[in-house]
């Protein structure tokens, strides 16, 4: 089956179905939205509208009435308001005397330069007094006009009743004026001093009231009265015909989503296999009509697109539902059919290349080019004295364009300079934290770049200078709490042995004088041993080890430990020999460290997991256990020399295990890491894979 569509897929036969449903479905989409049009207003929201009350049909009903009894209450109040000039505008009055002044200024004789402003103006309105009355009566006319056809509006409503009352005036279409009639209809809008009362409840929740709120607002809330009720007769009618629009306009959206998914899958179809014969054809393949210059395919397809909206503007209305058809189909399929060679040289990558500004421009290219590389000195300045102006000349009309470019661009230019001129100046004052801001990809932005490089490094140098500080300071505190102690014990205990008599209490003092001087012994040896690692002066002699043995053989010897301790090891390796290039004795140094470790501050009866992972050109050794204490510290201050996983210093460890470690490990090219995870502790090793080139 799958080698059957694979077969039919980039028929030209298929794609000519493909190409006719394509346009089958965006004439239906196009059809889909002008019936929409027609039924709704373009309104597709009726379809998520509950009822009636919620619809923007119902606020269509009355917005324009009470957007007329608005401007009729705040704006025109009445006709002899707007006659003795109540409504007049100060500013369209003073923008037209304004210009009238102009006028006078440039073409009346009365006009003397010598007098001053005011009395020029003085002037002014005796000489074009009758204009500027003129353009009184102008603007009252004009406000006649609109307050007349507000009453003519207002007089055309039907079905709504309405009244509205500023305590002077006063307009109605109903002679049950009083509000407590108007909230017997079954549907009412009551705007009365601060308060609307809205019925039915459902109306406070329409999405699309705002135009009636605005109008409201404007309005002063302390004498105006409106109010609006729709009838019983009037509101099943109107919601009969929701009720019937929605159902239409529903139809018309499912069809509208199945044309317009029609639409896309058949297009992406057809950008999919245009210019192929097969999913495997690598050659792109173009027909006549892909001769034709991409710019002028552009051309011819927005010249289309505007004879298509052109010829449908001029179509009325009434015929409009019959015409879309015709007119869609035989434009849209020309438009496509230039799309799709667009993308034919897309795909061929000669989208740019196949315009006819590029031909010309490039073949005007390889003349001059042709003439220059075989001309001599003088044919070169001559094409140079002679191409120049010619540039200019060409070019002469975007002059203020080019100007404004280039000024901006050398604006940017040196707004960059002094950016990096300010920055480098706080740098050195020291501000090392400053940042320099430079937008852009140029040598500026690639300088500042640099500095604030420098900046990085010269804060990774201070913080790393701090920390070192830090460090030497807890180092000096941390060696000195572990010697003081046991020398304290020491010295105490030789002054007991000065004074006792009692042989017994004498060997019980020698007993802890051993452990406490053995304990010493440790501190100063782990000490020593961690200046020469760090030092890097140990030998190092890297040779073939085969790690898994070396663990083995060195849990056979630490056995009674794990024993004495209840752990429970876990030893995870690959089935083939691994071998690393290291020092063994280092190595199990290292190694004895990190168990050591294990031993003093892992959880009793937990298990102990070690892995061994090949990961190609190096080899990954890995400790897990659960810690006895809770590890409230991070991984990098457990490194640090001295630093114990228990805070309070009771154990019997050094704090210097896992330091020795790192510093043999590092001498010996690897790397040595650990990680903390809750009560979670790993040590990892990574060493460097054998090789015969390690010796």
């Amino acid at each position: 089956m799958d080698i059957k569509l694979k077969k039919y897929s980039h028929l030209l036969t298929t794609k000519v179905i493909v190409f006719m449903l394509m346009i089958t479905c965006f004439a239906g989409v196009i059809k889909a939205f002008v019936d929409v049009e027609d039924v709704n207003n373009g309104d597709l929201g009726i379809i998520f509208e509950e009822n009636y009350f919620l619809s923007q049909a119902y606020v269509q009903e009355s917005e324009p009435v009470v957007s007329s009894l608005t401007r009729l209450l705040g704006e025109f109040k009445n006709e002899e308001h707007i006659l003795t000039g109540g409504t007049m505008n100060e500013a369209e009055l003073r923008s037209e005397e304004q210009e009238l002044y102009s006028d006078f200024q440039f073409n009346s004789k009365s006009y003397n330069p010598k007098l001053s402003e005011a009395e020029n103006y003085e002037k002014f309105k005796t000489d074009y007094a009758e204009k500027i009355t003129q353009g009184r009566d102008r603007q009252i006319k004009n406000e006649l006009r609109e307050f007349h056809f507000l009453l003519q509006r207002l007089e055309a409503v039907e079905g709504p009743l309405y009244y509205a009352s500023d305590g002077v005036n006063e307009y109605t279409n109903t002679t049950k004026a009083e509000k407590e009639r108007f909230r017997t209809y079954p549907s009412y809008m009551l705007f009365e001093e601060y308060k609307t009362e809205l019925f039915p409840k459902e109306v406070t929740e329409n999405n699309h009231f705002y135009p009636i709120s605005e109008n409201i607002n404007g309005l002063d809330p302390q004498s105006n009265v409106v109010a609006i009720a729709f009838p019983k007769e009037f509101l099943d009618v109107k919601i009969e015909e929701w009720k019937e629009n929605k159902v239409i306009t529903t139809a018309i959206f499912y069809r509208l989503l199945a044309f317009f998914a029609g639409f896309i899958l058949s297009f992406l179809y057809l950008l999919l296999v245009t210019g192929r014969k097969s999913f495997g054809d690598e050659k792109l393949h173009l027909h006549a009509i892909d001769k034709l210059y991409v710019d002028i395919n552009i051309f011819l397809g927005i010249g289309l697109v505007i004879l298509w909206v052109a010829l449908l503007e001029g179509i009325v209305s009434s015929t409009i539902d019959k015409m879309i058809i015709p007119i869609t189909i035989p434009i849209s399929s020309a438009v496509f059919v230039l799309i799709l060679s667009l993308v034919k040289h897309v795909k061929n990558g000669t989208f740019l290349r196949h315009t006819l500004i590029y031909r010309i421009f490039n073949r005007l290219f390889q003349i001059v080019k042709n003439v220059y590389d075989s001309g001599s000195v003088g044919v070169k300045t001559v094409l140079l004295v002679i191409g120049y102006p010619l540039l200019v000349a060409a070019t002469f009309f975007m002059f203020p364009v080019t100007l404004g470019i280039a000024a901006w661009f050398a604006f940017k230019k040196i707004k960059s300079f002094i950016a990096i001129k300010e920055g480098v100046e706080r740098v050195k004052a020291g501000d090392i934290h400053h940042t320099i801001e430079v937008d852009g990809k140029g040598e500026f932005a690639r300088l500042a770049a640099n500095i604030n490089s420098i900046t990085d490094g010269l804060n990774k140098a201070v913080d790393s200078e701090l920390r070192s500080e830090r460090l030497k300071t807890e180092l000096i505190t941390n060696v000195s709490h572990d010697i003081r102690t046991p020398l304290t014990s020491i010295i105490t205990y030789v002054d007991l042995l000065k004074k006792e008599k009692d042989p017994a209490k004498t060997e019980q003092y020698i007993e802890v004088l051993d452990q406490k001087s053995k304990r010493l012994k440790i501190l100063t040896d782990d000490l020593f041993e961690a200046a020469k690692a760090s030092s890097g002066t140990i030998p190092v002699q890297l040779e073939r080890i085969d790690i898994v043995s070396l663990i083995t053989q060195g849990l056979g010897e630490v056995s009674d430990k794990i024993e004495d301790f209840d752990l429970a090891f876990k030893f995870n390796h690959p089935k083939d020999k691994v071998y690393v290039a290291a020092d063994g004795k280092l190595l199990w140094r290292s190694i004895e460290n990190v168990l050591s470790n294990i031993f003093k501050y892992a959880l009793k009866g937990s298990r102990v997991y070690i892995d061994i992972e090949d990961l190609g050109n190096e080899v990954l050794l890995t400790f897990k256990n659960i810690s006895a204490f809770e590890l409230n510290i991070s991984a990098d201050e457990l490194m640090e020399r001295f630093k114990r996983g228990d805070e309070s210093r009771t154990s019997s460890g050094s704090g210097l295990g896992l330091s020795i470690a790192e510093s043999l490990i590092d001498i010996q090219k690897g790397k040595f890491t650990i990680q903390v995870d809750g009560d979670l502790f790993k040590s990892m090793i990574y060493l460097p894979k054998y090789k015969n080139s390690h010796v």
